[in-house]
């Protein structure tokens, strides 16, 4: 196999297959190879046998687990798309949607003293919602309209606030919103997974509310969808979509060597197959260790086999579940995905709910005592720490260009944020998406 490529591109996490996937339709041509025998990479979806012994190696699977192991897919990192957001907006674009099944998350929650509820999605649901009492209601419903008028170009809608100078905190207080209130707009609705943003310009958590809000109004219920089968279908779909425009695969291939110019660019790999040459590299942080850096920060997930929904959420079939940091005396939000046999990942009968947060302690699985609490009894609990990277340098000078490790929110927004960024960095165009009419749109997310 001696050829040569536009680009190569290692690991099949999702970040790289969608850059393969808009790479292919760009018409470049594309290698993709991965040292594992199955896609996803560290964004892989597991059945039951392989997530006992990722997580479990000592134990075997439990006999009182029922169901065939295919009928178990559990994402190594639980995410949720926004059905309104860039994910989803990529894959309408390249139309992967026809590969892929959706269905909708049936409700979206967060955790306020020491309870769970609803979180309210338009001014309405913020009228009935139990969060808040009679006067932070219409409070809260004037800042909502607030966000659903205010208009660049016509200074009335703007209140005597500007997005670009005042912060959030500031807006918050105009209306004179509560804490408690903050708390929930800024971590459930806008997604923050910590407070840094009250003390920041406005804007960008003006943009999070608005997709938070238009995603909701999409289908109603929540503001996320999520695959059928789990989210390994994710990079399964864009490996295809690149396929078909000639981008070449090859699974269970390690890396032998990697090949350098002599002014130390890269210039291809050599595999069992041979050698492949290609001016530039894309790649998960597993395969250059070198040109990596800890973030200081790990996550830590817990992926809980459940027989039952999850209490206080009228046993809704998935759940999103946001506990704020400032509600549990944390730094970091506690996020909590919950999904059913409705969505094809665990047999009839069961519920698994994946919790993960930034690790603050030297007592990792403690911090998730106030998850645990929520979730009720558990059949079993397996848990795992991952290690947070980001690249060394922006890899034009080298030719390599590295993804980040996946954070631990529940949304793929930061993850669609470094494929935008990683595209730019490879191609220096950005990405832009075409907009397509909206009824192929609905049909292609005809799941739901």
């Amino acid at each position: 196999m001696d050829e040569n490529y536009d680009v190569i591109v290692l690991g099949t996490g999702l970040t790289e297959c969608i850059l393969s996937g808009l790479l292919s339709v760009d018409g470049k041509k594309v290698l993709h190879i991965d040292r594992q025998d199955f896609y996803g990479g560290e964004s892989a979806s597991l059945n039951l046998s392989q997530l006992y012994s990722k997580f479990k190696p000592s134990a075997q699977k439990p006999e009182f687990l029922k169901g065939r192991d295919r009928d178990w897919c559990v994402d190594l990192i639980p995410k949720f798309l926004m059905s309104n957001g860039e994910l989803t907006n990529i894959l309408v674009h390249t139309d992967v949607t026809r590969y892929i099944e959706f269905k909708q998350i049936a409700g979206s929650y967060v955790y306020r003293n020491g309870r769970i509820a609803k979180v309210p999605s338009n001014e309405i649901e913020a009228v009935k919602s139990s969060l808040m009492g009679i006067f932070e209601k219409r409070r809260m419903k004037r800042f909502l309209e607030f966000i659903a008028n205010y208009n660049d170009d016509v200074p009335s809608t703007h209140q005597g606030l500007n997005l670009d100078s005042n912060t959030m905190n500031e807006v918050y207080n105009h209306f004179g919103l509560e804490n408690g209130t903050k708390d929930f707009i800024g971590h459930s609705m806008a997604l923050w997974p910590n407070d840094e943003y009250l003390n920041e310009v406005a804007r960008p958590t003006y943009e999070r509310i608005v997709l938070y809000v238009q995603s909701v109004a999409k289908y109603g219920k929540s503001p996320y969808i999520y695959p059928l089968y789990g989210l390994g279908e994710l990079p399964q779909g864009f490996a295809r979509l690149s396929a078909i425009y000639g981008g070449t695969y090859m699974l269970d291939t390690p890396i032998d060597e990697v090949l350098y110019t002599d002014d130390k660019k890269f210039a291809g790999v050599k595999t069992k197959e041979g050698v492949a040459k290609a001016p530039l590299v894309i790649a998960d942080p597993t395969y250059f260790p070198e040109r990596v850096k800890k973030t200081g920060q790990k996550v830590i997930r817990a992926m809980c086999i459940l027989d039952h929904p999850i209490p206080n959420t009228n046993d809704l079939d998935s759940v999103q579940l946001i506990i704020p940091q400032n509600q549990v005396g944390r730094k970091n939000d506690i996020y909590v995905a919950v999904l059913s046999d409705v969505h094809c990942v665990v047999p009839k009968g069961y519920y698994l709910a994946i919790v993960s947060t930034i690790i603050e302690t030297e007592e990792p699985h403690v911090e998730l005592a106030p998850a645990f609490k929520l979730l009720g009894p558990r059949l079993d609990t397996l848990m795992g720490i991952a290690e947070l990277y980001e690249p060394l340098d922006d890899g034009t000078s080298s030719g390599i260009f590295i993804s980040k490790s996946y954070d631990p929110s529940s949304h793929f927004e930061s993850t669609t944020d470094d494929v935008k960024n990683l595209y730019f960095r490879v191609t220096g165009k950005p990405l832009v998406l075409k907009q397509r009419p909206s009824a192929e749109e609905e049909e292609a997310l005809n799941g739901l």
